[in-house]
């Protein structure tokens, strides 16, 4: 048994694993959870129309990574990964993270590509799925900055492409109003579809047999679906909802105003603002997937474990 960490720095949050990793013989490695926790600290603040990370924004991130090496150090993790994905890819001003990352942690902070982040995402999503063979599934990891289409099976990955959507890009790029207007809506939904479209150049999303969505857009439309009384991630995880159900739930949220938001009893306040985008990327994916499969496709499941799982489990 081995004692890992891995972050993930994304365009809206900032996460943390230290797991146990375990090798049965003639197995798969396993992670058993020591601590796992998230922040929202929104690094992407404007990146997708300045092209730089804010300075406020990379005080709230570092200082979320210094809070992350005290319970690195005090957990006894040997070996630390920490990835930064979509909003670090695109800022100029990236090396002055990277060095402070470097600083705090003591580790080269790695800024992966969006096939990587991809590989890593189905990874994560399928050490906890049942196997489905040989049939090929598409994982939709749904960011801040960006969407990854992954296909694959038992044996890996087939095909995957990361295309820039995501809930805060898309919330500062379209939907300023509160609620968006039918203009901003409009806007998007050309945005996403284009980005949907090249992706499916790269990933052929017609192979698939199943469809699971990942990250926490996808896992609070689902929390909405079920109407829950709290954010649980017992009760999403590994959740299976018809394609309706879940188009209606995106509906709700991108119609609500900020405030209706905010009283969801299990909505986070980091994604009050930018969950509205997240459903409208996500409700044009459905629609996509229904057509694409030709009617094949009639549910989505939802995974708690994604692309952190994916990066511990690449350190094991």
């Amino acid at each position: 048994m081995s004692r890992v960490a891995a972050i993930d720095c994304g365009t809206n949050s900032i996460r943390l694993l230290i797991a146990d990793v375990v090798t049965p013989v003639g197995s798969a490695p396993k992670l058993t959870d020591v601590v796992r926790e998230m922040r929202v600290v929104r690094l992407g603040q404007g990146v997708d129309a300045t092209g730089e990370f804010a300075q406020d924004a990379l005080d709230r991130t570092l200082e979320a990574t210094r809070d992350y090496a005290e319970l690195i150090r005090r957990h006894g993790a040997g070996q630390v990964r920490f990835v930064a994905t979509s909003a670090t890819r695109d800022a100029r001003n990236r090396q002055v993270f990277i060095d402070g990352v470097r600083e705090l942690l003591g580790v080269e902070p790695e800024v992966i590509s969006g096939d990587e982040e991809a590989a890593l995402s189905f990874a994560g999503a399928s050490s906890v799925l049942p196997s489905r063979g040989k049939d090929p599934v598409l994982v939709v990891d749904l960011g801040g900055g960006s969407t990854e289409f992954v296909l694959g099976d038992q044996d890996g990955v087939i095909a995957a492409k990361s295309v820039d959507v995501g809930c805060v890009r898309m919330t500062e790029r379209h939907l300023v109003d509160n609620p968006p207007t039918a203009e901003q809506i409009a806007a998007a939904e050309a945005d996403v579809d284009a980005a949907i479209s090249r992706a499916a150049q790269t990933v052929p999303l017609d192979r698939a047999t199943a469809l699971i969505g990942v990250a926490g857009s996808v896992t609070t439309i689902t929390a909405h679906a079920l109407k829950l009384a709290e954010y649980s991630p017992a009760a999403i995880h590994g959740t299976e909802l018809d394609l309706a159900t879940v188009r209606e739930a995106c509906t709700s949220l991108l119609e609500m105003t900020r405030e209706d938001r905010a009283a969801l009893p299990f909505m986070h306040p980091g994604r009050v603002d930018v969950i509205g985008a997240g459903g409208l990327v996500w409700r044009r994916v459905l629609e996509r997937m229904a057509a694409a499969t030709d009617g094949r496709i009639t549910s989505v499941l939802t995974s708690e474990h994604d692309i952190l799982d994916g990066i511990a489990l690449s350190i094991s």
